[in-house]
């Protein structure tokens, strides 16, 4: 194919504001991806849109496997769904309060939540 540009699973697109560390969850427009390297704000930088992370959770959010789960930009962690927050996929592990971090499968498309 004449325009195939990238597969789409990994997608480059430049640092947000502040930057972004290796590994570290951003939202980018309409676009949430795992960091696959540091970059300063503005460098191009590759996000993983597509598999299965272990992610940072807010410390109070109780998740069951398969919970649809959101991601909380200002706190830089899943959440369950609600206002403000990203959906961004599934949980792949249970992960209660008190848990620091969970497994979740990013779906690839997601909008901001109203």
């Amino acid at each position: 194919m004449k325009n195939h540009i990238q597969k789409g699973d990994i997608i480059t697109l430049p640092a947000p504001a502040g930057g972004i560390a290796s590994g570290e969850g951003a939202i980018i427009g309409n676009i949430f991806g795992i960091a696959a390297f540091a970059a300063a704000v503005g460098e191009p930088v590759e996000l993983a849109t597509i598999g299965v992370y272990q992610l940072p959770k807010a410390t109070a959010a109780v998740l069951t496997v398969g919970a649809r789960v959101a991601w909380d930009n200002s706190a830089k962690n899943i959440n369950v769904p609600g206002t403000g927050r990203f959906p961004v996929g599934i949980a792949t592990e249970a992960a209660g309060n008190g848990i620091t971090s969970v497994a979740v499968r990013l779906d690839g498309v997601s909008t901001v939540a109203a």
